[in-house]
């Protein structure tokens, strides 16, 4: 079900008024969508690290040139779009794909079903101090494609929930029309293909809440959430979100599809191994 811009945000918005956080979940499968609709969440997202990460590849696999990332959220679209009832659908772009002519392929995001975008795959992702992060950006294939992006989406009338990584970006997001910014710590830590290396939840908190304050000095009403890092778990978000002000939320994609999976099925798994073929 196709939802407007307008009837997204107010949504996302009677949610907050009502005290309650605004969630987020990345959906790799159908089935993940489904039960995170059952769930209560605000917004499902699906992308091409949704089904890395759920054939067991680290999320990081959506960078690398494994696949073409705009027709993989396409096809996924087939599998997660027919399955939600309720829940407005956002689509992960690739916004520096060289090969697609971007107001078209927005335009047939949603023509397919989807109401919103995210960035992503993004540059965001990959250190701005490297060399190969300068060269992106100096050959075209930078993170203002991602903008630009973004505000295409937006004079579409679609909902926009953009990735940023510093204060700059969540300016340049907010400028471009964004309705839900979401603050990005980086790979999500903890289970089987999780990161190590992360911020601890005090800096998390700390870039979170810079980020919410650039972006509102540029527009009051833009909606800021967390995601990734140290945010793996429920504590992790409340921990954030009671050491932020103004932050209305979390976004997880791991947190919510990959590492209950994993917890579950082994744990499953384990006690089918426990019966016995013989009677005490």
């Amino acid at each position: 079900m196709e939802f407007t811009r307008q009837e997204s945000l107010d949504r996302l918005q009677e949610t907050v008024s009502g005290g309650d956080p605004i969630i987020g979940a990345g959906a790799g499968t159908g089935i993940s969508a489904k039960f995170a609709e059952r769930g209560g969440v605000d917004l499902l997202i699906i992308y091409n690290s949704g089904r890395y990460r759920m054939n067991g590849r680290g999320s990081l696999a959506g960078l690398l040139p494994y696949g073409d990332a705009n027709e993989i959220v396409v096809e996924m679209g087939h599998e997660v779009l027919p399955v939600v009832e309720d829940t407005p659908v956002l689509a992960g772009v690739n916004g520096t794909d060289p090969f697609r002519q971007m107001d078209v392929f927005i335009e047939s995001l949603k023509r397919r079903g989807f109401s919103g975008v995210q960035n992503f795959p993004t540059v965001g992702l990959i250190d701005e101090d490297s060399g190969f992060r300068q060269n992106l950006e100096e050959t075209g294939m930078g993170y203002d494609k991602e903008v630009d992006m973004i505000q295409e989406a937006a004079e579409q009338g679609m909902l926009t929930c953009p990735y940023v990584f510093s204060e700059e970006q969540a300016r340049e997001m907010a400028e471009a029309g964004a309705d839900v910014v979401v603050s990005h710590m980086g790979l999500t830590t903890s289970g089987d293909i999780g990161a190590e290396t992360a911020l601890d939840l005090d800096a998390a908190a700390e870039r979170v809440q810079a980020h919410h304050d650039a972006a509102k000095e540029v527009n009051q009403d833009v909606l800021v959430i967390c995601h990734g890092g140290p945010i793996a778990w429920p504590d992790d978000a409340q921990y954030v979100l009671e050491h932020t002000e103004g932050v209305v939320g979390f976004f997880g994609a791991s947190s919510i599809e990959r590492l209950p999976t994993e917890e579950a099925i082994e744990a499953q798994a384990r006690e089918f191994k426990e019966i016995s073929l013989e009677d005490d």
